[in-house]
Formats: structure tokens, sequence, C-alpha cells
């Protein structure tokens, strides 16, 4: 029982470790990966606090070297998710009625544990399962998801401490309850810190959850749970399953128990759910929450007013970082063409000068898309790219899979502004540009806000403020993170709250008060101290005017019936 009103403690952003030749980390971090790389994982799921191998399993394999195999994970059958569901029912008596404080204390120390011991486990499975190098495991498998856990203790204060007012006589206030039954959440590969964080933030809440991560994510998935359990949370709270992705759904949303989706993912899947579930409203016990964050088709736009350098290194870095993996990640971009030639130079010295293989050599800037999948894909892209009449691959458009699924970055350009690359979300180290004449600045920006269906981020670069303001107003349904001279990449937990909408998702911003807001169910509560005794309200009385006429009435009344009386008297 809280004794009193708690402050937590202020939320900051995790320091980003350099890694530089010579630091302690960097050897940490290098012993850590070759020691997990040359040892067999056998990761269980999770349900109810027990793990759980069933002998079905499936290989895990490093994207930039497919033949090595670092070990396996098990998957679940339909009788398991059924359990998951029971489990996570039962676990939820407890936990909903914890008090926030110590809902609080178990992610804050989950925060610094990750900070501390967890990290470079952490970072390590994200390099050898996802193919990210240093500095990308570094940024979100430690530090975002660190932010996560820290931040959104501070957003729940928020959301408790706001309270109606109170008026004399009579107490309100507003109770943040969880969601009646379970939330499922359904994380993607790309990002270690958005796998912790769709399940963390409504277990943060009070609700209990069943985490499916991706099948190319379970090596550092295995490792958060490990996190949370040496953090302290409750067993069922956090139920993890491995599987068929379709039989977990089906059972799933087919529960009268399923309270709302926490989604990063593809759209066309994301809008499967969204079906779904409408069709299954009569099963539920309440309206779903669905919140997801979904596919983008992230642009870079340029004003023949910007810095050509600045553009170049945008584009290098906003398309290739993590092989433009990122669901951020720029994909298309439209130049003008004074200073394209020079950003063109730019970019092609930048591509050529990066390195491509393993995140154990800490020199390379490229590594390998996650699977085969991605490979085959990406490199239909490329093989067309060649082809076109209306397209040009100016640097990369290589690839090779003989080691890791490794494609080349690669840089299309097109005179066709409605180009298949232009459109088309790819996933990979592969950005579409179009160039426009100097003029038609004004309806460059028209062909992106119409180019897709998606609406994730989007960057402008100009050095002419009126320019900015007129593209800020005229993309403003363009990307739900907009950047101004900068990539469209990158966004800091507290600082630039994440999401899109249109084709992108439901915009309700990971990392941010208004997500966590998605997860509570308000009850208001009205206290009366002392309650009326009589049903009769002022203005059922009659005025003072209304009285006085009446008595007036009644005393002529009188006047004239004592008036009768004496001339009776007088008369006898």
């Amino acid at each position: 029982m809280a004794t009193g009103f708690y402050n937590v403690p202020k939320a900051v952003n995790e320091p980003v470790k350099s890694y530089a030749p010579g630091s302690p980390e960097r050897k940490l971090l290098l012993d850590t990966y070759k020691k997990m790389y040359n040892e067999k994982v056998d990761i269980p799921f999770y349900i109810g606090g027990k793990e759980f191998r069933t002998g079905n399993t499936v290989d895990i394999n490093p994207p930039h070297d497919h033949k090595h195999c670092v070990g396996q994970y098990h998957t679940a059958d339909k009788e398991h998710i059924e359990l998951a569901v029971k489990k996570a029912a039962e676990a939820r008596v407890k936990w909903a009625a914890t008090s926030w404080e110590h809902r609080a204390a178990i992610f804050l120390k989950a925060a610094e544990l990750l900070a501390g011991p967890f990290r470079y486990k952490m970072n390590a499975a994200t390099m050898i399962a996802q193919s990210k190098n240093v500095f990308q495991a570094e940024i979100d498998a430690a530090c975002e998801l660190i932010d996560f856990l820290r931040f959104n203790v501070e957003f729940m204060t928020e959301i408790y401490s706001n309270q109606p007012q109170s008026s004399p006589g009579i107490w309100n206030r507003m109770e943040y309850r969880p969601l009646e039954g379970f939330v499922y959440a359904i994380t993607p590969f790309n990002f270690t810190a958005i796998a912790g964080n769709l399940p963390a933030a409504p277990a943060l809440m009070g609700n209990v959850i069943i985490w499916k991560p991706a099948r190319s994510q379970v090596y550092s998935a295995q490792v958060i749970m490990e996190l949370f359990k040496a953090a302290g949370l409750p067993d069922g709270v956090i139920n993890m399953v491995t599987g068929n992705s379709s039989t977990i759904t089906d059972v799933l949303l087919n529960s009268p128990d399923f309270s709302g989706v926490h989604f990063t993912g593809s759209t066309p899947v994301f809008n499967s759910f969204w079906e779904t579930i409408g069709k299954n409203m009569n099963t539920y016990k309440t309206y779903p929450r669905i919140v997801g964050e979904t596919g983008g088709k992230d642009f870079i736009w340029a004003h023949p007013s910007s810095n050509a350098q600045e553009v170049a290194t945008a584009i290098s870095r906003g398309a290739f970082e993590y092989q433009g993996q990122k669901c951020s990640a720029a994909s298309r971009a439209y130049m003008p063409a004074s200073l394209w030639p020079a950003i063109k130079e730019a970019v092609i010295k930048d591509v050529k000068s990066f390195k491509m293989g393993s995140p154990e050599d800490t020199s390379n800037f490229i590594n390998a898309v996650i699977d085969n999948r991605a490979f085959k894909k990406l490199s239909g892209y490329l093989d067309q790219a060649k082809k076109d009449a209306d397209a040009e691959i100016i640097v990369g458009g290589g690839y090779d899979d003989s080691v890791g699924y490794f494609i080349e970055p690669t840089v299309i350009v097109t005179t066709n502004p409605k180009y298949d690359t232009m459109c088309t979300e790819l996933f990979g180290p592969i950005i579409t540009i179009y160039v426009y004449e100097d003029e038609k600045w004004q309806e460059s920006l028209d062909l992106v806000d119409e180019t897709g269906e998606f609406a994730l981020t989007g960057a402008i670069f100009s050095g002419d403020r009126y320019v900015i303001d007129i593209a800020t107003n005229k993309l403003e349904n363009a990307a739900g993170n907009f950047y101004i001279n900068d990539k469209p990449t990158g966004a800091v937990v507290g600082q630039q709250p994440f999401g899109g909408a249109r084709g992108s998702g439901t915009n309700d911003k990971a990392g941010s008060v208004w997500n966590l807001l998605r997860w509570v169910s308000n009850r208001t509560i009205k206290e009366t101290f002392v309650p009326p005794t009589d049903y009769r309200y002022p203005f059922l009385k009659e005025s003072t005017i209304e009285t006085v006429e009446k008595e007036v009435e009644t005393a002529i009344e009188k006047l004239k019936e004592f008036s009768k009386d004496l001339k009776d008297k007088f008369k006898k």
C-alpha cells in the first residue's frame, strides 16, 4: 500500500559509448561477441514463468555468416498458446493490484541492469543474430531500450498525476486501471529496443502480456527475458511465445480476454489484424486497443538553397545505416538539378568508402540484410533496375549470398517520379532519387506528399526559412516524424516521440505519454462527503414575490370574511 506521493528518478538519456580503439567497452563487447558466437544456445519459450522446450526447433544463423549456427529456439503449439492465455489471466490478479511504485521499481532496475551487467550480452546478441555493427547495436539494444524503461516510468507518473477538479464537499478522482484482459505484443527483427518496449510499456501500466518476437530476433529476445527476470518481474506478466505466427494470432485474437495489440511490422499484417478484430467484436469483453507502427517509404527532399554536403551526408547515413532496415530509413529522395552534381559526387564517394562484412570487424559500416527472403527480394529489384530504361544505378547494385546475405548499398536515379522503387517499401540499402528542375520545387513537394501510402518519417533541407515554412505546411500529413536539415532517422526517446499515420500506423508515439495512455482504462470516482437528505431542489420552492402575493390574497380573503361577519352581527 502506498504511504506517500513518490518522486521517481529523473529520466535522462543513456550516454552512447564510443567503442573507440583501446576503450574498455570495445574489448568487453568483442570478447562477449566471440564467446557467444562460438557457443550454442537452446532457447525455450516462457509461459507463466516456466521454460518450455518442445523439441520442435529452429536454428539461429547469423545473417552475415548463414552457414554458422549459434543455437536454436523451441516453438509452441496451439495448446501452449491457450495455456499462455490462462496463465496471463492468473498473473493479472496480483499484477493489476500491485502499487505503481513497485511496478516502476522493476523496470527502473531493468534499466540499470542493462546499463551495466547486461549491456554487452544484449549488444552482442543483436550483432550476431540481427547483423548490426557495434554502433547500431549500442544505440538500439542498449541505449534506446534503457531510455524506454526510464522515460516510461516518468510518463506513467505524469498520467497518474493528471486528476480532475473537485468542488466543495466533493472529491473527484481519476483511476487509471489496466485493460481487462491481456495485451498481444508483436515485435520486429530490426530493433531490440522495440522488442523490449512493446511488451514492457503495457506491463508497466499493470497489464499482462503475451509476446511474440520476430523469428530472427529471438536471440536478443531471450536476453530481454533474462533481464526482466533479473529485475524481479513476476512470473506470467510477460509470456514470450515463439512459433507459427498464424497459429499464435488465431488463438489470441479469438480469445474473449484479448484486450489490445501492440504491434510493429508490415502494413498488410496489421491490416489483417484490424479486420479480424472487427469481425470478432462480439467475442470480446471490451473494445480492444489497436496500436501499431507499420511500413514506411521515408523521404529526403532538398531545395536549391540547401548545402550539398549536408544533403549528401543525410543520404549516406539516412539510407544506409543498418543496411536501410530501419523503419525510418530514407528510401526515396528529391534533389534539385542545380545541386545534384555536387550531391551525386559526394554520395558516390561515401558509398564507395563503405566497408561491408561481419559486425565483429568494427570498421565495417555495412553488414548483412536479415535473411534469405530479404536478400532475394532486394536483389530482384536491383536486377530489374538494371533492365529499366527509366532507371540508372549510379553506385552499388551488386549482391552476394555465398557467405552472408550481402546487398551493396545502392543509389538508383530515375526519370520517373512514380518508378517502382520510389513507391514500394524495400527495407534494404537501396535509395532511389528523382531530380527535379529548380523552379518546380513546389510541384516536387506535391510529389513527395502524393507518392505512396505511407507517412512515417521525412526530411527537408533548405537554407531559406520561407521555403522551410512552406514545405513544413505542405507536407503536414506526409510524415509523423518530420526533420528539418537532418536525416530522417535516429529518433531519441524523450526527444522525438516516434510514429506515423496513413499506412504507417496509428501514430501513438512510442516512448511518450500518448502511447502509455493507450494501455489504461480510466475510471472516474466521485465521493460526496455529506450527501443530501431531501430530494427537493431549490428551484422547486416558490419565489418571494409569489409568496407575498399569496399571503396578500389570503389576507384579503380573511378581511372579506371578517367584514361579512361584522355586517351580519350589526344586522342582527
